[in-house]
């Protein structure tokens, strides 16, 4: 049995790539960007002049975070704060980020991938990826408006 599922495509990614970098220029911060697909592979990445170089595996881990379990990381510290050994135990897990900057992109119901940056306060890396998804929502928009001609 073989079924058919969205992907995003390397067009929507460098058009989300470009998003993230206008939004982050008007922040005044150098921040790293990375988006991956819904394997946890990475699909771009760009580390901008003088982002933190730490930060870069930090946005790649945030991706990863959002594909993995298809929520935003800013979603996870709330679940866990009042769960003492979860809380303390689960962050060790290799990937995991429990904060701001990882978004997780669905096409209807099917998760796709997910992008992460890091750079910022978790606010500005919130910001910026929400720039770079407002752009893929309006990519899916518009292919769906295109398919139905």
């Amino acid at each position: 049995m073989f079924y058919e599922k969205p992907v995003v495509s390397q067009e929507t990614v460098l058009k989300m790539l470009e998003a993230a970098l206008q939004k982050a220029s008007e922040l005044e911060i150098n921040v790293n960007v990375a988006i991956m697909d819904d394997g946890g592979n990475l699909k771009a990445f760009v580390r901008m002049d003088d982002a933190p170089l730490l930060s870069s595996e930090i946005a790649q881990n945030k991706a990863y975070t959002a594909v993995a379990f298809g929520i935003p990381t800013a979603d996870w510290y709330p679940m866990i704060q009042k769960q003492p050994s979860l809380l303390h135990g689960i962050v060790h897990t290799d990937r995991l980020v429990i904060f701001g900057g990882g978004l997780p992109m669905y096409i209807g119901k099917h998760l796709v991938g997910g992008i992460g940056v890091s750079g910022g306060t978790a606010e500005q890396d919130v910001i910026i990826a929400e720039a770079a998804l407002t752009v893929f929502e309006e990519d899916v928009k518009q292919h769906k408006s295109n398919e139905r001609r």
